[in-house]
């Protein structure tokens, strides 16, 4: 299932995040889907948002992980995402470090800073224990976006 961008448009100005290049279109976009891969990550404990979040990605993806190294094609991370991420912890964007590039006649690339939080917390905890970097290369296909390439590294914990 592949989102059209025509979708995500209603989404733009909401899911921008604050201090980023409004004016920007490309910005804008990536910003949008950038938080409804990552809504659907969230709350893939439930099956239909696992389905949700596998729609973002290409066939053949690359991950790229600092810490447990690299995996290749989407049914190989979708399982890894399923065994070790539902349920157990979340991602949230760092305000303000979402940068977008374009990339000519394909795409974009999109970097940033993400903060990751136990999914079941003890009261008192902190709210976020890890943070990290990344990197996600977007294809455009007529109407369509996907990623092709991830790239999560720096993993440290979160800053306060």
């Amino acid at each position: 299932m592949k989102l059209p961008l025509a979708l995500l448009t209603a989404v733009l100005v909401a899911a921008t995040p604050a201090g980023a290049d409004e004016a920007d279109p490309l910005h804008a976009t990536i910003a949008a889907l950038d938080a409804a891969v990552f809504d659907a990550f969230n709350r893939c404990a439930d099956s239909t948002q696992l389905d949700a979040h596998a729609a973002f990605f290409a066939d053949d993806v690359e991950f790229y992980h600092d810490q447990s190294g690299a995996t290749f094609g989407r049914s190989a991370m979708l399982e890894n995402t399923r065994r070790y991420v539902c349920g157990r912890f979340t991602r949230e964007l760092v305000p303000g470090t979402l940068r977008v590039h374009p990339i000519k006649d394909f795409g974009a690339i999109a970097q940033g800073s993400h903060r990751f939080c136990q999914a079941r917390r003890p009261p008192g905890s902190p709210r976020c224990e890890g943070q990290a970097d990344f990197t996600l290369v977007w294809r455009r296909n007529a109407n369509a976006w996907t990623i092709t390439r991830v790239l999560s590294y720096g993993h440290r914990p979160a800053a306060p």
